[in-house]
């Protein structure tokens, strides 16, 4: 890990002057770190320090013609807490990296792994986003994830058209390298992609987006072993500024899968806001609910917070943030976008106090 990041840091170093000369190259990253005290409801509670998807990356840009533009990007998560590698083994661009065209009359095209349409869909509500009571902590939940980033993606967008619309498409072909072999015919494995599709507006005080996602049974990014079956889902989003200083937003999902047995429908419907008590200060608030179509398996999630940025790169944050579980369900506030992930306990309400920092750079 060490040599690699050397090596990356010695050939930015050289690379970077010649890049710019032809193209417009960003160096950036996220520093978002909390310390965390986390309450499972039973045994567990203890003060952590987190790593909050913090990364580095880079991005290029470059003007072919008056309508068209290339740019790329390779974004690599960063563990400022704990400085391992992550947890999958992989040494370089583990975040969003793509390259792509971009024309202001055609839309846009670009092939990589990042964030699905689907995922993104959520951003109205993403106000505890990488936070302790971040929203995927009760969306993606067990073989029902849908807020995912696939590999082997090619996704289109259109130019906005009627004052503020975009329509997002886009096919993971397959999760690995390559198409892996069927074990008894010798051929490639079939039903491996990944399909989104999304509607998205945005104007003046209105951010709103539909999204529809489906993975057949090889594209499964869940425990192969024993999920081998597709699912899909289906998500509305939008978000209002009532004021300058108030922003509130609401959510609605439907998740199925083909096994339902195994796999129980689930929805999950919820608010969320922002008020500015000055221009560099604010509180936020969410509720959301989970009902799954079986026996004591709900869950809710609250937060509060409050945030205050020093400056455009520097802001310091505090949650609160709570999961209430039916006897079956064990989800916690804490689990997604950060390397702190504590198990919870079935049945058990968890809680998570958190006083984070984040620097943008």
């Amino acid at each position: 890990m060490k040599k690699t990041l050397c090596a990356l840091a010695v050939g930015a170093t050289i690379l970077t002057p010649v890049m710019a000369a032809a193209a417009d190259v960003q160096v950036y990253g996220r520093a978002h770190v909390s310390l965390d005290y986390l309450d499972d409801g039973k045994d567990y509670n203890e003060a952590n320090l987190s790593s909050n998807s913090s990364r580095l990356g880079f991005k290029v840009n470059q003007k072919v013609n008056d309508d068209l533009n290339v740019f790329a990007q390779i974004e690599q998560e960063v563990n400022f807490a704990s400085g391992r590698e992550n947890a999958n083994g992989v040494d370089f661009a583990t975040r969003d990296t793509f390259v792509g065209l971009k024309s202001n009359s055609y839309g846009q095209v670009r092939v990589g792994r990042f964030d699905s349409p689907f995922k993104v869909a959520r951003s109205p509500v993403n106000h505890f986003g990488d936070m302790v009571g971040d929203v995927r902590n009760i969306t993606r939940q067990g073989n029902l994830k849908f807020d995912e980033r696939n590999a082997n993606t090619i996704e289109y967008k259109s130019p906005s058209f009627a004052n503020g619309f975009n329509v997002l498409a886009a096919l993971s072909m397959h999760d690995k390298n390559q198409i892996e072999k069927d074990s008894t015919t010798g051929e490639g494995k079939d039903d491996n992609k990944a399909y989104d599709i999304a509607l998205t507006y945005k104007a003046g005080a209105i951010n709103a987006v539909a999204a529809y996602e489906k993975y057949e049974d090889n594209a499964s990014n869940v425990d192969q072993a024993k999920d081998k079956l597709g699912r899909d889902s289906f998500r509305l989003a939008g978000a209002y500024d009532f004021t300058e200083q108030f922003n509130l937003g609401a959510m609605y999902q439907f998740s199925q899968h083909d096994d339902d047995k195994a796999n129980p429908d689930v929805q999950i419907f919820g608010v969320s806001g922002e008020y500015k008590i000055t221009p560099k200060t604010s509180v936020r608030g969410e509720y959301f609910y989970r009902d799954v179509d079986t026996k004591d398996a709900n869950a809710s999630l609250i937060a509060v917070g409050v945030e205050h940025k020093i400056d455009k790169t520097l802001r310091v944050y505090s949650n609160l943030s709570t999961t209430l579980n039916d006897s079956n369900s064990n989800i916690t506030p804490w689990k997604e976008g950060r390397s702190t992930t504590v198990a919870g306990e079935k049945g058990k309400n968890a809680t998570g106090l958190s006083l984070g920092l984040r620097y943008d750079f």
